[in-house]
């Protein structure tokens, strides 16, 4: 199972709250019935690998439907094969490590 961060950021706006777009994207988290953590810089995904992407390509695309004409998407992808991780267990982890 992979863990992925993804950014989405609509350029050349007339105003700087991005919330409308970030709403956007996450309703179609919210469809996809994929687990996910939206956080106030970023969004976390975790799931099968090649369902997200196509879920982030969507996500992608929910600025453009707006109109906006320029988007830059960040992803930061963490695929563990060893063994089952999830945001939870990374935490875990590190906490536990702090004593």
């Amino acid at each position: 199972m992979a863990i992925v961060e993804v950014s989405i950021v609509p350029i050349g706006l007339p105003h700087t709250s991005l919330s409308e777009y970030v709403a956007g994207a996450v309703k179609v988290l919210k469809k996809s019935g994929i687990k996910y953590e939206l956080t106030s810089m970023g969004t976390i995904i975790e799931g099968e690998l090649d369902r997200i992407l196509s879920i982030i390509r969507e996500m992608h695309e929910t600025p453009f439907k707006k109109g906006v004409m320029r988007v830059v998407t960040t992803v930061k992808i963490d695929d563990r094969r060893d063994k089952p991780a999830t945001s939870e267990t990374k935490i875990e982890s590190v906490l536990e490590k702090m004593g």
